[in-house]
């Protein structure tokens, strides 16, 4: 690196693969986009803000979807998944994204992960079903809500409980 008063030059095996301005502040930096990598340059281009716009176009679910992704302290940590589910709108045709992002939303998998595997699968064309509901486990070691209620202290005694 050659530093002067007014630049900042980064060389590589004796040639130049940058210059930089300097700030004129102290402790302040400045950076020239073109040399962050692809990734960081596509955050810029997409505040929260836009992304939501974004979303809100597709759909309410789309919508909600993104509001859970980006809701928090720290928002920036899910825009690598927000723009991983605007790519797959512009992949897939109208109405899939918002498809699967109500199924998503509908099974708790919001998530690039999961819509993307919902698409992937073609199960954003499915209908919505309710998850079965558990059945009740019939085994001799399970008391059940009896057990549990107002007759407890006195079935538990019968059994000798400690």
């Amino acid at each position: 690196m050659r530093l002067t008063a007014g630049c900042v030059e980064v060389l590589h095996k004796g040639r130049r693969v940058a210059l930089h301005a300097r700030s004129g502040k102290r402790g302040g930096f400045t950076t020239d986009p073109q040399h962050r990598p692809r990734a960081h340059r596509e955050h810029g281009a997409w505040p929260p803000e836009r992304m939501r716009a974004w979303a809100a176009t597709h759909g309410p679910h789309t919508a909600r979807l993104f509001g859970r992704l980006l809701a928090g302290a720290h928002p920036q940590e899910r825009y690598g998944g927000c723009l991983g589910l605007i790519r797959l709108g512009e992949r897939y045709e109208d109405g899939r994204l918002e498809a699967a992002a109500r199924r998503a939303l509908h099974y708790g998998t919001a998530s690039y992960a999961a819509v993307k595997e919902i698409l992937q699968r073609g199960a954003d064309r499915l209908a919505l079903e309710e998850p079965p509901a558990a059945a009740p486990v019939a085994h001799g070691n399970v008391r059940g809500g009896a057990y549990y209620g107002a007759d407890a202290a006195a079935g538990r005694a019968e059994e000798g409980a400690c």
